[in-house]
């Protein structure tokens, strides 16, 4: 079985990613950066998850950086509960699970196991990089000896969803998100784009999934109560996304990646306008090496098929 090490911001979509991470992969372990709520919840709810998925054998959750790369004094980056709802579980308040964090901190364990492991272990980033580029930052021999990196972050030259330029996990470290896109790791970046044209689960999917009738499915249903109203009120979608989903599952078995292209990837960290927005040079303008592997396009069905065996796996 392949491994993986997932680092996440835990709210949301990230959960039920994470769950298809443990039913595809062996996770090393669950890295926690902050993002989407609350740091401290964040954590709690990575813990939830892997209480949830009901697992045979351990998988260590670690706290890794709270804030933004460049962040100073009091600065706290941008939270999305009016997305997640504030416990980034829509609402749930689920009880605290009894596994608790690891002492260690993530880009030490990081690094370690993938030092230990060489060319053994990829990353998983569903979250802002800001534990993979300080991971990277501390020690780059490491760079060598990662396999792959995928990454669900940025967009192909389209609307973000945080800005009308960016999108959220670009957004909010946009210094980390550059230096790992130039680190010389194979790169597989899947966009917000492709989240919203593949990805979304509308009435009738909830529908499908609540009569699978296990935990798996009821507790998809819960986490995303707030986000289904956020999406049909603020992004004009009909439904639940799954960005964080469609990047482990693609990651999990690429043949759900019917397109790509290898594009040379750049990062606006100082843009008035456009912080975090990610240039996709489609036309080679730039006449720089490719340096990202872009998701073009996806097999929409078998991706729903490979959730719904996730949940149903779950009992």
């Amino acid at each position: 079985m392949r491994r993986v090490i997932i680092d996440t911001d835990t709210a949301g979509d990230d959960t039920i990613a994470l769950l298809t991470a443990l039913h595809h992969f062996k996770v090393e372990g669950v890295t926690i950066t902050g993002g989407n709520v609350d740091f401290d919840q964040e954590v709690e709810n990575a813990l939830y998850t892997i209480q949830v998925a009901n697992l045979e054998e351990y998988v260590p959750v670690y706290k890794g950086y709270e804030r933004p790369i460049i962040a100073t004094g009091e600065q706290q980056h941008q939270t999305v509960e009016d997305v997640h709802g504030r416990d980034g579980m829509g609402g749930s308040f689920f009880e605290k699970a009894k596994q608790r964090p690891e002492t260690g901190h993530a880009i030490d364990f990081i690094i370690e196991k993938v030092k230990a492991n060489p060319s053994e272990i990829s990353l998983l980033g569903i979250a802002p990089l800001t534990n993979i580029a300080m991971a990277i930052k501390k020690d780059p021999t490491i760079a060598k000896d990662i396999p792959h990196i995928y990454i669900m972050g940025g967009t192909n030259n389209s609307l973000g969803n945080i800005t009308a330029a960016a999108e959220y996990n670009f957004y909010v470290d946009p210094e980390a998100a550059r230096l790992v896109l130039h680190s010389g790791i194979p790169i597989t970046m899947v966009g917000w784009d492709m989240c919203t044209k593949y990805s979304i689960m509308d009435d009738n999917d909830h529908q499908e999934i609540e009569q699978l009738a296990t935990s798996g499915p009821e507790f998809f249903i819960r986490i995303n109560r707030v986000v289904k109203k956020f999406n049909k009120e603020v992004h004009r979608l009909n439904g639940t996304t799954h960005p964080d989903t469609l990047l482990v599952a693609i990651a999990a078995n690429e043949s759900l990646m019917t397109a790509s292209t290898n594009y040379y990837v750049d990062i606006e960290t100082k843009g008035e306008l456009t912080r975090g927005y990610n240039m996709v040079d489609i036309n080679n303008r730039s006449g720089k090496e490719p340096n990202v592997r872009v998701c073009e396009a996806v097999d929409r069905e078998l991706f729903k098929e490979d959730l719904l065996q996730v949940l149903k796996s779950i009992s």
